[in-house]
């Protein structure tokens, strides 16, 4: 059963019932972070993209993955790190999905409130596409967080402003310089100029609507939703 705890904002002390996210693991089981009750939630104050990820292995295959920290959006406007037990190397929970490993469950949306939620639904639709070993990029994106996995590049941009054309063009020529493919992820959709250039550069174009949940929108976006598990 996912785990459910009461935290506490420390800039004005209003209550949140906070729900631990569930991660899928790549042999199908879903993996969920051991939320500390003894702990206190702390206000994150820095770049996102600096954050840190914290380490889950699941109990079920032994794997262990990179997985964003768990974080809240109170409406104060603080962004709180929910506490976990084991630091960075949290154990994790199990719950099986069932089904081949070879078909697809269905795709569990994070719903987004903040920058971070953002990611981790980007972290979690590329998991679910089949994509292994996501981390953090080694190169930061002119804006926005990068994403990486085997073979993949990906940026996520949390703004309210749509992706620009040198947007995807700087994403595909860092991706180009590691022989490597590349998807955007974008809250505020794309300019007219950059779909186009997407669709001549071979960029997959999609929006993340509140619910979490990763909307195609261009043909090459459609087609690798609808592949097949790499």
């Amino acid at each position: 059963m996912t785990e459910r705890i009461s935290v506490c904002c420390p800039a004005c002390r209003r209550e949140h019932l906070y729900t631990a996210p569930s991660f899928p693991c790549a042999c199908g089981a879903s993996v969920s972070p051991a939320l500390d009750r003894h702990g206190t939630a702390t206000a994150v104050t820095h770049d996102v993209r600096a954050e840190d990820w914290m380490s889950l292995r699941c109990a079920a295959c032994g794997r262990r993955d990179e997985w964003p920290y768990p974080e809240l959006g109170c409406p104060c406007g603080t962004v709180l790190r929910v506490p976990v037990t084991g630091g960075s190397a949290a154990a994790a929970g199990v719950t099986e999905t069932g089904g081949p490993r070879q078909q697809r469950p269905r795709f569990p949306p994070v719903a987004i409130r903040t920058a971070r939620d953002a990611v981790t639904a980007a972290a979690l639709y590329l998991r679910w596409l089949g994509y292994r070993d996501i981390r953090r990029a080694d190169q930061r994106p002119p804006s926005g967080v990068g994403l990486a996995a085997r073979g993949l590049l990906a940026q996520v941009d949390p703004t309210v402003r749509p992706a620009s054309l040198r947007d995807v063009e700087c994403l595909w020529l860092t991706a180009m310089t590691e022989s490597a493919g590349c998807v955007y992820f974008s809250l505020a959709g794309y300019a007219g100029d950059a779909r186009a250039r997407a669709d001549d550069l071979g960029v997959p174009l999609f929006v993340l609507d509140l619910t979490g949940t990763a909307q195609p929108v261009n043909s090459l976006a459609d087609e690798l939703d609808g592949g097949t598990l790499r």
